[in-house]
């Protein structure tokens, strides 16, 4: 069996990437923005891309060739702070309802496999209403669902929990048990687990899933080796300016990591806390979750210091795309800084996905064409 991927809300190509790792093409990718285009053309060959740029909602079944898989990064605007949380009513989020659209009007040819990706906000969202009511449309399509949330901290450097949910279609649910083997592992936090426990309603399909890896990796792993003179450096002007907006702690941090005797490595985030513009220092190793830079305050600040100085600057693509697990990604020369880190901020980390396919999704294509074909070898499907 082929493993075959059609790729809704496409972004720039990270989703295609993990799943290429864990032995999985993608045959049809489709996106709204020009600028995700590019980049996605800037990585893969683009008479290999199958990218169909467009508006999701003007899609229909026909558009979508035969596929094992369909995946769905919907846009998380509007579940999110930043959205007002509109949920899936949102002009920005609704277009979930887009790919529901696509894959009821192929009928028959619908993937055996649905994969959804958002932020965690998706699962608290309306007091919950819009999960339900996602959960409930793949459902109608005929697919039992089961959830799991990621945090890309267990693979690179970088805080990003995000929420993720497979369909499989025509599977007979099993029965949902508060056990040891659905619940105590790191995917499904108690959160999840009681959302999954008190709705019953929805037709669930658990599998048991390993403990998620520890990430060794820092900052200091994925920083450029960017030189003093570049232009990228903030002015010192500008850069005393960022220490003067940081709170008495995070100051007294900054200063400890400028007088240690080695550099070290911190990231900053821009927050406005009762009315007044902060900036918030953080020094575990981890950069804070990539965003795109709307209004500016989605822009992650690197901060160096050590031996009596410091140095200031914004994260780079190149550590961008560290930071999503695509060290390899190429990036068109042309490119900007805001459209990299657009594209980045609302991508998802490759090292996840890859986990996932071959944890989750290459295991249940196995055991489904066991089932399908008794008398058949096993098939094991290898990450390349």
């Amino acid at each position: 069996m082929k493993l075959t991927v059609a790729e809704f809300f496409a972004g720039i190509g990270l989703m295609r990437l993990g799943l290429e790792r864990a032995g999985w093409s993608t045959v049809w990718a489709n996106d709204i923005c020009p600028d995700k285009q590019r980049m996605y053309h800037g990585h893969f060959d683009a008479r290999d891309s199958h990218f169909v740029l467009g508006d999701v909602h003007t899609l229909n079944g026909a558009d979508v060739p035969d596929v094992t898989l369909a995946t769905a990064s919907f846009p998380c605007t509007d579940l999110s702070l930043a959205g007002a949380r509109r949920g899936l009513a949102g002009e920005h989020s609704g277009a979930f309802w887009g790919f529901i659209n696509s894959i009821e009007d192929m009928g028959k040819r619908r993937p055996p496999f649905v994969l959804l990706e958002n932020v965690t906000g998706f699962l608290t969202s309306h007091d919950g209403n819009d999960f339900r009511d996602a959960c409930l449309a793949l459902n109608e399509l005929g697919y039992s669902v089961d959830a799991m949330i990621i945090d890309a901290a267990h693979f690179v450097p970088q805080s990003r929990q995000r929420l993720f949910v497979v369909g499989t279609l025509d599977e007979t649910p099993a029965p949902v048990r508060d056990t040891e083997s659905f619940f105590g592992g790191s995917c499904r936090p108690p959160a999840l687990a009681d959302f999954i426990l008190w709705h019953p309603e929805i037709r669930w399909n658990l599998r048991p899933l390993p403990a998620l890896p520890s990430c060794s990796d820092t900052l200091s792993d994925i920083v450029e080796d960017v030189p003093l003179n570049s232009t990228i450096w903030w002015s010192d002007q500008r850069a005393s300016y960022l220490l003067s907006q940081m709170s008495e702690r995070h100051r007294a941090e900054a200063e400890r990591m400028i007088h240690g005797s080695r550099l070290s490595y911190g990231t900053v985030f821009r927050r406005v806390r009762k009315g007044v513009s902060m900036a918030e220092l953080r020094t575990d190793g981890r950069a804070g979750c990539l965003r795109t830079p709307r209004g500016g305050s989605g822009r992650q600040i690197l901060f160096v210091a050590g031996r009596g100085r410091y140095g200031v600057r914004l994260v780079t693509p190149r550590e961008c795309a560290r930071l999503m697990g695509a060290p390899e990604f190429r990036m068109p020369p042309e490119l900007s800084l805001n459209q990299a880190l657009f594209g980045f901020g609302d991508a998802v980390c490759v090292s996840v996905v890859q986990w996932i396919a071959e944890n989750y999704l290459n295991p249940a294509i196995a055991d489904r064409h066991a089932l399908q074909n008794p008398a058949a070898r096993p098939v094991t499907y290898r990450s390349r």
